[in-house]
């Protein structure tokens, strides 16, 4: 079995303590094989903050495969946003802004979707989505494939449709049907599964809510996805679980589970 832990949106620099304490223990006692992490790191793309997010990352017990966010990336200082926008994630994080991560059953792919010239909105270009697609249409049927970045890529309120990633309809069509199975994003901490369709099959995105900061949103509780994959006599069962922070008891439930149908021949 492949087991992934999915958090998004820590917001280093807006962290509650508590919560923070609490997934270390939550990653502590699933022991992912995998962790990824999908944008909004820090709150203000400071020192300080990726400082902190580091330090979080070196707790963690598994190999964290990270992709930077649109609050990574300087707001205030305009030299650094124009010069050297990457400068501190880099530093503190990963100089691969695109890391992969593969086994004989996963194949993950991250992809930056962040963009400088954009404060919030995020971008996939021609280049990003046809590399995306060779990687997945060269991958063994074995694996489950995945793909991570920081913006949606499907809204379910009608409010984030103008945060959806730009080049989104392209990237799904093409990804999908290409051999896509999951995409994993962040972004605006709502939590949901949503369905993807191409041309001749289907795959999923999970959107994760902000894992550590109390930047909530509509009263959602901080919360984390974990997937799980098994590939047995070559039949494939996924499934994902939605594990929300609660306040009384200060540690993640887990709240919601649904399995995966995977589009195969």
């Amino acid at each position: 079995m492949t087991r992934i832990l999915h958090i998004s949106d820590t917001h280093f620099g807006t962290v509650l303590v508590e919560v923070e304490q609490a997934l270390l223990t939550l990653a502590k006692k699933l022991q992912p094989d995998i962790i990824v992490l999908s944008g909004d790191i820090t709150q203000r793309a400071r020192r300080s903050q990726f400082a902190a997010a580091s330090d979080f990352i070196k707790a963690l017990p598994a190999p964290v495969l990270a992709v930077p966010g649109n609050h990574d990336i300087p707001l205030f200082n305009l030299v650094a946003r124009s010069l050297w926008p990457y400068a501190n994630y880099r530093r503190a994080i990963n100089r691969n802004l695109a890391p992969e991560y593969e086994t004989d059953q996963l194949l993950l792919l991250g992809v930056n979707s962040s963009r400088p010239k954009r404060h919030i909105d995020g971008e996939l270009s021609s280049k990003q989505i046809q590399y995306i697609s060779n990687r997945l249409s060269a991958a063994s049927a074995n694996q489950l494939k995945v793909v991570t970045f920081h913006h949606p890529v499907r809204a379910v309120e009608e409010k984030d449709i103008d945060n959806l990633v730009h080049g989104h309809e392209k990237a799904v069509s093409t990804w999908v049907d290409a051999g896509l199975d999951l995409l994993l994003a962040g972004h605006i901490h709502l939590p949901y599964v949503h369905k993807l369709s191409g041309a001749e099959r289907y795959g999923w995105t999970a959107q994760a809510g902000t894992a550590l900061s109390w930047r909530l949103r509509d009263q959602q509780a901080n919360s984390v996805n974990v997937i799980e994959h098994r590939l047995q006599n070559d039949h494939h069962q996924c499934h994902i679980q939605r594990w929300d922070f609660q306040t009384n008891s200060e540690q993640f439930v887990c709240c919601h589970e649904q399995p995966l149908a995977l589009s195969r021949e």
